[in-house]
């Protein structure tokens, strides 16, 4: 079951950066990931209530719900959204890959969780493959002032995506009958009304673009991307750990550059193949099991 977790959430969120571009343009960012997680909620809750299942939380869980909503379905949708004006989605995706280290590190200081060696060691491999696949995008943007406030965006964006983690993790473990289903469908509802109540008193337009480009990935992102995406990689988070489910985000953009390759005519060169070995290996690394300690 893990693996099949696992591998859906790579594969649909692999797929959503470049839906992602495609909203961008006539709909204001705020507004446009608003309609997505309102579809997305909608969903979910249908789905509660079609199934009989518990859909109302406990008055115990509202303030994690509230944390999640905005720091998973506000914040971290809105750095990634305006980070994409001055950063490549190979940058982004080279920065959100660093989502385990941050999941460990925020484990160890607010939930007291030791930080397992193989994981880590399995990060920072998956790091330095994915620098190596993505050298070419990063080459000349450094002393550029708008990309090094894209990339601060973007490391902010995947700290929020860390924060929704652990908080996630933190429900489940409460033991209140609370599933990814129930969570995500009140954490995103939160999240899409927080942002569009400051929308409107921004006075952006509540508009709709008529493509059918922007109109087909609203639905991807609202469906796939959300409710299937969110929650089997928050199942995934309760199985197994935040930290060792984050290590999915490594993978996100070997997709991607899998997209880019059938589509794009992306060319693979050795420098590439290389940091692919090395996503490959750190990956193995991270799902090892936890090695023993020597007694002292």
């Amino acid at each position: 079951m893990n693996i099949f977790l696992y591998s859906l959430t790579v594969l649909i969120w692999g797929t959503t950066w470049i839906a992602i571009s495609f909203q961008m343009g006539v709909v204001p960012a705020p507004v446009s990931i608003a309609y997505r997680f309102w579809i997305a909620a909608a969903v979910l809750l249908a789905g509660l209530l079609i199934t009989r299942r518990k859909w109302w939380p406990p008055r115990q869980a509202w303030p994690y719900l509230f944390a999640q909503g905005i720091a998973l379905f506000c914040l971290n949708f809105l750095c990634f959204y305006y980070a994409s004006k001055w950063v490549t989605s190979g940058l982004e995706a080279v920065i959100f890959s660093t989502a385990p280290l941050w999941n460990a590190i925020n484990g160890r200081i607010f939930m007291k969780r030791p930080i397992k060696p193989q994981v880590m060691m399995g990060a920072l491999l998956g790091l330095c493959g994915i620098v190596l696949l993505f050298a070419p995008q990063m080459a000349g943007h450094w002393h550029d002032s708008l990309t090094l406030f894209g990339l601060a965006l973007t490391l902010g964006g995947t700290l929020c995506f860390s924060c929704g983690n652990l908080l996630s993790s933190r429900m489940q473990s409460l033991n209140l009958g609370l599933t990814p289903w129930l969570t995500n469908t009140w954490a995103m509802l939160i999240g899409s009304t927080t942002l569009g109540i400051a929308a409107l008193a921004l006075g952006m337009p509540f508009t709709i673009d008529p493509a059918p480009r922007y109109l087909g990935a609203l639905l991807y992102l609202a469906i796939p991307g959300s409710v299937i995406g969110f929650t089997a990689y928050l199942m995934l988070v309760g199985r197994i750990g935040p930290d060792r489910a984050a290590y999915s985000t490594v993978l996100f953009p070997i997709v991607a550059l899998t997209i880019s390759t059938v589509y794009e005519g992306y060319q693979w060169t050795p420098l590439a193949l290389g940091g692919l070995a090395l996503v490959l290996a750190g990956n193995l690394l991270a799902f090892l099991p936890a090695w023993p300690r020597r007694a002292r």
